[in-house]
């Protein structure tokens, strides 16, 4: 198997939190959450990668941790052979023409006081690609790549739908030409009518422009026909990562089994009684011993709750974090 695109070791993000009176009159130091905590893993050059979990698993600060907008605590992240981590403000302003971020919101993401055209030119001066006429080109040039008119240059953001706006932030991010995208969340803020248009452009985009991807998502069936593989976070970490193919058909996490379950089936036949997952996730400020779903997982036993179990490989392409992943053998 040949190099991965980027090589992710150890990743670890740890936020901060001030504390209040009773703990600066106790000379106590702030609060420590813990949203990362201690992430591998590799993602291949043209690979549609996607990591999925509830909220508060961490996914988000993963992707803004790979591209530096939140500094990781420790770890490492190898892009084409150089450690990101050790950039200064420079060569990492000059790595980030090769990964760019599309965010959740594109309402918020979005200067309502530029135009459209004014948004892309920016990004065209600041990374030094082009200005005046060859800049006027590039702005046609992107908003065809990403299914809006030429007109819509100088309208602002408030002129346009949620799946429009969308369009126009990923247009942003590929006027640099980057290889790696981040998309955080790319449809959790539109109509689910226009849902399968934006992951059909993303597909069609990895397609044209030989893009390698990572997509955030909290629903695996958004996921479902877009990912070359799936990794399910957990309380920080990765539990179980997959071809999509197995992480649908041979799940083996009990976590993976209910985030399939929530997920809502076309067949009234098939509707399921069972809850998917019991009870909330536990507080990252009071993280449990052990294996960090014990607290809602079905199959916990005295070793889950002391014991915090490390990824296994099942198959070359199918690695899981459970100590009784052997317990089922067959998803239904």
């Amino acid at each position: 198997m040949t190099s991965p695109l980027m090589d992710i070791r150890g990743l670890t993000k740890t936020f901060s939190l001030p504390g209040g009176p009773l703990r600066r009159l106790t000379g106590r130091g702030p609060r420590k959450l813990t949203a990362l905590n201690d992430v591998s893993l590799q993602i291949h050059e043209g690979e549609i990668l996607s990591i999925v979990g509830e909220s508060g698993s961490g996914k988000t600060t993963l992707g803004r941790a790979l591209l530096r907008l939140e500094e990781p605590t420790a770890g490492e992240v190898d892009f084409r052979g150089q450690d990101l981590l050790k950039l200064s403000h420079v060569p990492l302003l000059a790595a980030r023409r090769e990964l760019q971020m599309i965010f959740q919101d594109p309402w918020s993401s979005l200067n309502p006081r530029l135009s459209i055209r004014q948004t892309l030119a920016e990004v065209l001066y600041v990374h030094g690609i082009a200005t005046g006429a060859r800049a006027q080109a590039r702005i046609a040039e992107l908003l065809n790549l990403v299914g809006l008119p030429p007109e819509a240059a100088d309208r602002y953001p408030r002129h346009f739908s949620g799946g429009q706006r969308q369009r126009i932030g990923i247009a942003r991010a590929l006027a640099v030409a980057p290889s790696f995208l981040v998309a955080d969340e790319p449809v959790s803020a539109v109509d689910v009518s226009v849902q399968a248009q934006i992951m059909n452009l993303l597909i069609d985009l990895r397609a044209r422009l030989g893009l390698t991807m990572l997509i955030i998502a909290h629903d695996l069936s958004v996921v479902r026909y877009i990912s070359d593989r799936v990794g399910v976070m957990y309380f920080g970490r990765i539990v179980e990562m997959a071809t999509s193919d197995r992480i649908f058909s041979s799940p083996r996490h009990p976590y993976t089994q209910g985030l399939l379950r929530a997920a809502p089936r076309p067949d009234p036949s098939r509707l399921s009684t069972t809850v998917a997952i019991h009870g909330e996730p536990p507080s990252p400020l009071n993280p449990p011993k052990g294996c960090a779903f014990h607290t809602r997982c079905p199959w916990a036993d005295a070793r889950c709750r002391t014991e915090t179990p490390a990824l296994t490989e099942l198959h070359s392409d199918h690695t899981v974090a459970c100590h009784n992943h052997d317990q089922t053998t067959e998803f239904t």
